[in-house]
């Protein structure tokens, strides 16, 4: 385990190494190229991952799967079920009574 984590540090400070080198050479030197370029890019576009994403079920605040498309239905006149003018439940939904959402004259 000790390692592992050993090799993992090792690797990130090599490849940090690398990048800053290939920065700095940008930087400074005018005759620098497309190997010092591709670096700096490839590297600061692997800062910009979502490395702290979570999957959806267990994200604070996510929505539940198909919620767009039962509103769409619903908003649409049809039932979730997919039979036009079935009512999908009491009616206390948005979108459950007229397409416009507002029901009465």
């Amino acid at each position: 385990m000790t390692s592992a984590r050993t090799a993992r540090r090792a690797a990130a400070l090599g490849l940090g190494a690398l990048w800053w080198w290939a920065v700095l050479r940008l930087a400074l030197e005018p005759r620098a190229g497309v190997l010092e370029g591709a670096v700096a890019a490839g590297g600061w576009g692997l800062s910009v991952l979502p490395v702290h994403c979570v999957p959806r079920r267990r994200a604070v605040g996510a929505l539940e799967a198909g919620r767009w498309r039962r509103a769409l239905r619903t908003a649409s006149g049809a039932s979730p079920s997919g039979r036009p003018g079935a009512e999908a439940g009491s009616g206390s939904e948005v979108g459950s009574g007229s397409p416009s959402g507002v029901d009465g004259p």
